[in-house]
């Protein structure tokens, strides 16, 4: 298992669209390893393949207080959301030390194929459903900020960039 790195906002590669994965294989099985590593590593609760420039429909996900209950989201679609929406704090492994409040679904029902290619649906609600959520806007080439005023988004994508520039002298 590897720990990739992350790509960070604004970096264009995070707004690609993520295409599906065609087989299940050692090689996806592999990145599943590396992306948990990775996830868990950085302190997240969920991770996109397209986060570490891999840009295929993969998401892993561990919402446990234990952090011992991974689960692999494989080509995932949303089936149903609940008409109930529910506003709660959100952060990104993408978008370092930044939070704020984002309207989701406070339910959904996903269809996906799990680590072994075996098509699964999940019923999320909470912090689940928040994730899940999250994590499927990465795959189609959204960051959660992109929810917020354009004002606030340009002052985290300013924020951003100096972090960079000063890590980089």
């Amino acid at each position: 298992m590897a720990i990739l790195p992350i790509l960070c906002y604004p970096d264009p590669r995070l707004h690609k669209v993520a295409q599906p994965v065609q087989t299940v294989d050692a090689r996806i099985q592999a990145l599943v390893s590396d992306m948990l590593a990775t996830m868990y590593d950085a302190h997240g609760i969920g991770l996109a393949a397209t986060q570490i420039d891999v840009h295929e429909r993969l998401v892993v996900i561990d919402v446990s207080e234990e952090r011992n209950e991974p689960l692999v989201l494989i080509n995932p679609e949303i089936v149903w959301a609940s008409p109930d929406k529910h506003v709660g704090d959100e952060g990104c492994l993408s978008v370092p030390g930044i939070y704020d409040g984002v309207e989701r679904a406070a339910a959904v029902h996903v269809r996906a194929l799990d680590a072994q290619g075996q098509s699964r649906t999940l019923e999320a609600e909470g912090l689940l459903a928040v994730c899940v959520q999250h994590e499927m806007d990465h795959l189609m080439g959204k960051v959660f900020v992109e929810y917020l005023s354009p004002l606030k988004r340009n002052r985290i994508k300013t924020k951003m960039l100096k972090q960079q520039r000063e890590a980089h002298e």
